[in-house]
């Protein structure tokens, strides 16, 4: 079964500061469940959320989704498909 992951990066680090992984089986209930912050923060970014669950459905989804790069911040969200 594939997997949603939510990673966030501290400037060039290649280990993720925050890993979120769920189940895309259980997406629309877990979605539920993710902390308001974070929600709070794809949702500035302009991350529907609903809509990442549509794309993770498919059959055919794998890989990066989205990738935002946050420079004030010097972070960097990645969501895709495993």
């Amino acid at each position: 079964m594939a997997n949603l992951k939510i990673r966030v990066f501290e400037g060039r680090a290649t280990e993720a500061k925050t890993t979120v992984t769920i189940p895309v089986g259980v997406l629309k209930v877990a979605s539920r469940l993710i902390p308001r912050r974070a929600a709070e923060e794809l949702q500035q970014e302009g991350i529907d959320i609903e809509e990442i669950i549509r794309a993770s459905e498919e059959p055919d989804a794998h890989g990066t989704l989205v990738e935002v790069e946050q420079h004030e911040k010097d972070e960097r969200i990645v969501i895709s498909v495993e």
